[in-house]
């Protein structure tokens, strides 16, 4: 810190003025260098501002002591100074702030440091899995491999509750990006999606399966075995069904989240062999010759 002597900028020669001195010393320097009466003179404008640096320092009893201090072993002992640079637009010095600005200083220091310190939390890593409809419906834990921060694999297990929406999000917390200054980690969201299969469709809580059936089985009616999740139920078919009618069974889709279940619908799909046997063709072609039916009548 270069030391300025605030006696010498107020026309006073050593540290032994009395208080009415350094006002009566101050008023007249002051009126000497104001900027109003010396507008054209910059140094005026800098010289006023140390002028009143001074007497703020010199008047308070407190400050004063302890500038004479450092008066006594700079001037007193006839060490060298300079005049400190005045940071732009500041209107008190560096060394002015030894005496008025510490408290201010380090109070400042302190809210920075604590904003340095703000704890914040980590941030929410997300990803998906894939999970089979019967899985989702009874429920299961299923383990996933992901890779952490530091570029390791880490695995997770992941309990998934039975009857889960297809979409649903399972939130493993702290399991997510790592917090800084002391924050939590963030959390670790796992979509679920709920794949159909072969044997089934999920639409919202509705399950959807293909029923198929011979064309003589759609023509005389029959009862037909059914695959539901957890039994299998037979299922009458009345005479006549129609390929893309559809059959519900009530009770027998996915879990509605309220201790029910939707309906489980079959899609009739009539179906003939692909490679009939000879017995098979002669039948068709008989039943060509004596059936009147024509489904295209009604075009």
């Amino acid at each position: 810190m270069i030391f300025k002597d605030y006696y010498k900028i107020l026309g006073l020669e050593d540290n032994k003025a009395t208080p009415e001195e350094i006002k009566t010393a101050y008023r007249e320097q002051a009126k000497k260098f104001h900027p109003d009466i010396n507008s054209e003179n910059s140094f005026s404008e800098e010289r006023f501002k140390d002028i009143n640096e001074a007497y703020k320092v010199l008047s308070t009893p407190a400050s004063r002591r302890k500038y004479d201090r450092m008066w006594n072993s700079n001037v007193g002992k006839k060490k060298k100074f300079e005049e400190s640079k005045r940071e732009e637009g500041s209107i008190f010095s560096n060394f002015f702030n030894m005496f008025f600005g510490e408290q201010a200083e380090q109070k400042e220091e302190k809210q920075r440091k604590s904003k340095e310190k703000v704890a914040v939390k980590g941030e929410n890593v997300e990803t998906e899995i894939e999970v089979s409809i019967e899985e989702a419906f009874y429920g299961l834990d299923k383990k996933i491999s992901l890779r952490a921060q530091n570029g390791k694999m880490k695995t997770f297990t992941v309990k998934i509750p039975a009857g889960i929406r297809n979409g649903e999000k399972i939130r493993l917390i702290g399991q997510g990006k790592n917090g800084e200054n002391g924050g939590k980690n963030g959390d670790l969201l796992i979509k679920i999606n709920i794949k159909d299969d072969k044997k089934y469709a999920l639409r919202g809580i509705d399950l959807y399966t293909d029923l198929k059936i011979t064309p003589w089985e759609a023509a005389l009616g029959t009862k037909v075995s059914v695959d539901t999740i957890g039994e299998t139920i037979f299922l009458h078919i009345p005479q006549g069904i129609e390929s893309g009618e559809k059959v519900k069974i009530p009770e027998k889709g996915y879990k509605d989240g309220k201790g029910g279940r939707g309906e489980l619908i079959a899609d009739v799909k009539i179906m003939i062999p692909k490679t009939p046997t000879k017995e098979e063709m002669e039948f068709f072609e008989k039943l060509n010759k004596v059936s009147t039916f024509n489904p295209r009548n009604n075009l």
